[in-house]
């Protein structure tokens, strides 16, 4: 009963976020059930919106997983929009130095980057998390910040198209890469190979959690650091791996994006969103809805995914303004954030019920064990 409660907050958390956009709707002089109907037509509608929802799902899906990793290790990881670019800037560094080399070792190698870059950029803050004592909420959305300002640099300077400096047009972006790195896609499809890899990426998240020593380690920090030290736990090297961890599968989201696209290549407006689309800090609610937990991420991803390709849809038809899909998502998020702390409370309060019907249990006097009235005490009968 708990974890049918526990998994059916978020449920009621996001029906009241969209009861809210339906009267934003009304507010607007829409039908909510028109809305409706083009939200879903939009993200579910036909074999190429289902597609549209999975690679936009996919990122979710593995920053959602590592961010389950860090906070099962009590660390809190805001930074999955620098490691999502620092992922990418180093696979793209790697194909752009190989271009030629087979397309059976490129891929691997670059998707392989991306996790290197990711980790990375997760390790600096989990280090000085871990050593000295440095929050790590202010340095991974400050890593956010100095990531953005060096991939502005990396675009418009060394990694720049030489055909934007010769056109004198300057956009941000690399010149097209390799084919080669190129993620396999299904003919006549934009279904990618980065779809599968971010499944099995949760699974193996999950595996790792929950069948691994490491794992273990992982969550007895969690629990308690100061337990985890006293059985000989090295806290601070796992509270870098647990940062580590969850910025690798950011990074691989950023390789994703780079050889998963149509354009072959890294651009952006200037901003983080303008290259990940805001999948890190969306991946955070994608975690939160999903229970923390890497495989509930998977179809937390894709229902967070069908929103965002589905408010397209949902513009277009009903004429609304762009801001309502924005709005929309905001309303989610809040709604979905805040249900978490009301799960946790509902569960501390069954938990505490729970303590206290054993406890009532385990003071009633157990009749079985009582000896009958008549032979408690021997009749002395005498001489």
């Amino acid at each position: 009963m708990r974890k049918l409660l526990g998994a059916s907050i978020p449920i009621l958390a996001a029906l009241v976020a969209f009861l809210f956009g339906a009267l934003m709707l009304i507010a607007l002089g829409a039908s909510p059930w028109e809305g409706l109907r083009a939200l879903g037509s939009g993200a579910f509608g036909s074999s190429d919106r289902i597609v549209a929802t999975l690679i936009k799902a996919t990122p979710l899906i593995l920053v959602g997983a590592g961010i389950s990793i860090a906070f099962r290790t009590s660390v809190v990881n805001i930074g999955g929009e620098g490691q999502i670019v620092a992922g990418a800037l180093l696979s793209t560094m790697v194909a752009l130095a190989i271009p030629d080399l087979p397309r059976v070792l490129l891929i691997p190698i670059v998707l392989v980057a991306g996790l290197v870059g990711g980790a990375i950029a997760g390790a600096i803050p989990g280090a000085l998390k871990a050593y000295a004592s440095v929050n790590e909420i202010l340095s991974t959305i400050m890593l956010n910040i100095i990531i953005l300002q060096f991939m502005n640099f990396l675009l418009r300077g060394p990694l720049i198209d030489p055909l934007e400096v010769e056109a004198g047009t300057r956009i941000p972006q690399t010149e097209r890469l390799s084919d080669n790195a190129a993620l396999p896609a299904l003919p006549g499809s934009r279904l990618h190979l980065g779809v599968a890899i971010a499944i099995l990426a949760a699974v193996a998240a999950w595996l790792m959690l929950w069948r691994t020593p490491l794992g273990f380690r992982l969550r007895a920090v969690g629990h308690s650091p100061a337990a985890a030290r006293s059985a000989g736990i090295k806290v601070e090297r796992h509270v870098t791996y647990a940062l580590a961890i969850s910025g690798s599968l950011s990074g691989l989201a950023g390789a994703i994006l780079v050889f998963g696209s149509e354009s072959q290549r890294m651009v952006t407006d200037g901003s983080t969103a303008g290259f990940t689309g805001s999948a890190g800090f969306n991946g955070i609610v994608t975690a939160l809805f999903g229970g923390l937990h890497p495989l509930w991420t998977i179809p937390s991803a894709i229902l967070f995914g069908g929103l965002l390709t589905g408010a397209t849809n949902l513009q277009r038809v009903l004429q609304v303004p762009a801001a309502l899909a924005v709005a929309l998502n905001g309303i989610v998020v809040v709604f979905v954030v805040s249900s978490n702390r009301v799960r946790a409370r509902l569960d501390a309060l069954m938990e505490s019920r729970d303590e206290m019907n054993s406890s009532d249990r385990s003071a009633e006097p157990d009749k079985m064990s009582e000896p009958e009235p008549d032979t408690f005490f021997e009749e002395v009968k005498p001489a």
